[in-house]
């Protein structure tokens, strides 16, 4: 498989011309395509972030030489590259067994991003995770703008690839700067004060399993509606704190993640435009 190396400098124009040009018609087989019906919508409605769990040559190997891949690879070196693997119009293996809101196997809907980096190890401390370099963020962000702009991603559709898989994946796990995304406008966050003006509720009156269970689901996750917390509803709410909360990710629902939750779900209301003030003595027409 080709691999294209994309530098700071170049990435944006050589993603730019990342659509496939349709092959000639087999001759006797004339194609009309001068209508487009309107019933269509953008391939790519959701970005799915990893880690490699590996270094550069192994995971350049992996993802080229495998079953599984990846749109675009970022390199780990102090000047990162960004590989481009798999055409953004075609589907790369990257997201597996996968769930959000009313989407499952989310290959199909999605473009995959890994970034070189080890993951974790367990010591007799406990688990240690492995930051992500700066210059590795730098280069992904440049990446996300792009990709969001071309493809019109929602923020709430830039995703963690434990948040698709939270039974069975940790990546990008807790070091992933996700402030940074929403910090660039990439993502949603939910707004600190408000988090704080909601958590004394909170503190007073933990919800019960189910609403942590059905406000999960509102954010999309795939998680049981039982009331019964279970093993798979702590995996979800570990995986939420990792991204939301990551100094506390134990998958206990307590009174902050109650909170963060709460305002990631009620957004702030769209307030009306202020009337325009018209001068006295000033005529206006009426309104039919």
């Amino acid at each position: 498989m080709k691999i294209v190396t994309l530098t700071v400098l170049s990435t944006l124009l050589a993603l730019a011309g990342c659509a496939t040009v349709p092959p000639p018609p087999p001759a006797g087989l004339a194609i009309d395509r001068t209508l487009s019906a309107r019933g269509q919508s953008d391939r790519v409605k959701y970005i799915i972030i990893h880690y490699t769990v590996s270094d550069t040559p192994r995971s350049v190997k992996i993802l080229t030489t495998q079953d599984v891949s990846a749109h675009y690879l970022v390199t780990d070196a102090d000047q990162p590259t960004v590989y481009s693997l798999v055409d953004e119009s075609r589907q790369s293996n990257h997201a597996g067994y996968s769930n959000w809101k009313i989407y499952n196997q989310l290959n199909a809907a999605s473009i995959g991003i890994e970034i070189v980096n080890p993951g974790y190890k367990d010591t007799p401390e406990g688990r240690a995770w492995y930051p992500f370099k700066p210059a590795q963020i730098d280069q992904l962000v440049l990446l996300l703008k792009d990709i969001v702009k071309r493809h019109n991603i929602r923020p709430e559709n830039i995703l963690g690839h434990n948040e698709i898989a939270p039974q069975r994946k940790l990546d990008p796990g807790p070091l992933f700067p996700w402030k940074r995304l929403a910090d660039e406008g990439l993502i949603t966050w939910p707004e600190p004060s408000r988090v704080a003006a909601r958590l004394p509720g909170y503190q007073q009156q933990l919800p019960d399993i189910f609403w942590f269970q059905r406000t999960l689901a509102q954010v999309g996750y795939a998680v049981p509606q039982t009331g019964v917390f279970d093993t798979a509803t702590r995996n979800v709410v570990a995986v939420f704190q990792t991204k939301y909360r990551p100094a506390l990710f134990d998958g206990t629902p307590d009174a902050e993640t109650a909170a963060l939750l709460d305002v990631l779900t009620s957004p702030l209301p769209v307030l009306p435009a202020a009337p325009v003030a018209v001068p006295a003595g000033v005529e206006t027409a009426p309104v039919e």
